[in-house]
């Protein structure tokens, strides 16, 4: 039995393959728009789940608890003085101060990120940048960069080397110089620093030590690692959805194209069925083989959408969406993004492109294959 029901599966599914043929012009038609659907949608989940899954795994490596002193509602220069005022916390394995800041380069009109780092050979004239600044200012190692002050002093730095281009994601427009060349060049007195940073031995110990620093430090306000991977965890969907948006034309488009190339039969399509049904075809083998011909054109639009969307995200770096998605103003990194599929995201997209456009055609099918016959060729 099962041998039988197979073979006729395979018939009907013959005879769709040729019908559809003879109809090549719809049929491409309609194939076309639903590639193109479906490759939007799969580009955009696709960058975005690879983008947060890209960030999360760069942050995995930082701090698990940040502090920042708080002064009227804002984030001010932490004493140094703090270090010893946290005194010895149980879980805590390491605490330091950092410096870090904003400079806005007029020349390329954009935001550089500043940090300090103990790697810099000579700790007051040469600094490490980012791959992306390099681009912009048509840099390379042993140029000099020139950055003012607040006070409007010139310091002209020698660039000693440039970050990896492997974390170009994070360090496009990262600057690295000394500590005392950071102080100099924010005019940053000694004893302070941008905010305080704590590694915790025990990952269920984090919470903990946060509530112990507020009672302690009742003007600091401590940032877990885990509310970081959220925030990113919101922008990225926040970002998604605006593309989403934008898409909803399309979209609704592809669905009134779909629902009227599915339910408008046309004058050959209704007279085939009424051929059907006069030589012996039942309602059932009707609608089958009309199911077998939405799930040709629907999964065939869906894996060479998918598969183009997945080459157009890991091997093009989504040119079509990236500045909506990267967000950078001006530095955009250059960067190819480790290939992420998740499952659920996959069945989902496959939920809502395949299954709609296979009820829209079933169902128009259903009114006429339960017609006459005669009814129907007339």
């Amino acid at each position: 039995m099962m041998w039988l029901f197979l073979r006729k599966q395979k018939y009907l599914i013959d005879f769709t393959l040729s019908s559809l043929l003879r109809r090549k012009g719809k049929s491409l038609g309609l194939l076309a728009v639903y590639i193109l659907i479906v490759f939007m949608l799969a580009s955009v989940t696709l960058f975005t789940h690879a983008l947060r899954k890209e960030a999360g795994l760069m942050l995995q490596a930082s701090p698990e608890i940040i502090v920042q002193r708080m002064q009227a509602g804002r984030h001010a220069l932490i004493p140094a003085d703090y270090l010893q005022r946290i005194g010895r916390l149980r879980g805590v394995t390491q605490k330091e101060g950092r410096l870090w800041g904003y400079y806005y380069d007029p020349a390329v009109k954009a935001n550089y990120t500043i940090m300090t780092a103990g790697q810099v050979a000579a700790p007051l004239t040469e600094i490490i940048i980012g791959t992306g600044i390099a681009r912009a200012r048509g840099l390379a190692v042993g140029d000099y960069l020139t950055l003012r002050s607040q006070n409007g002093e010139a310091f002209s730095f020698e660039i000693a080397a440039l970050l990896d281009e492997k974390s170009e994601l994070v360090s496009a427009d990262l600057l690295l110089m000394s500590p005392q060349a950071f102080r100099r060049l924010f005019n940053v007195p000694e004893g302070v620093y941008t905010d305080l940073v704590l590694s915790v031995r025990n990952p269920r110990e984090v919470r903990k030590v946060a509530e112990k620093l507020t009672l302690q430090l009742p003007d600091t306000r401590p940032i877990l690692r885990e509310e970081v991977l959220r925030t990113y965890d919101s922008v990225f969907s926040w970002r998604q959805g605006i593309l989403f948006v934008l898409l909803t034309g399309s979209i609704l488009a592809f669905v009134i194209f779909a629902w009227d190339k599915a339910s408008g039969l046309s004058a050959e399509e209704r007279r085939e069925i009424g051929i059907l049904k006069a030589v012996g075809w039942e309602t059932a083998d009707v609608m089958r083989m009309k199911f077998w011909e939405g799930m040709i054109i629907s999964l065939s639009a869906f894996m060479i959408g998918y598969l183009a969307a997945y080459a157009h995200v890991f091997y093009a770096s989504a040119s079509l969406f990236e500045p909506v998605l990267k967000g950078w103003a001006v530095l955009y990194p250059q960067f190819r993004l480790t290939p992420f599929v998740d499952g659920l995201q996959l069945a989902t997209l496959l939920f809502f492109t395949v299954l709609p456009y296979i009820v829209a055609t079933i169902i128009p099918i259903w009114r006429t294959s339960i017609t006459d016959p005669d009814a129907v060729m007339r």
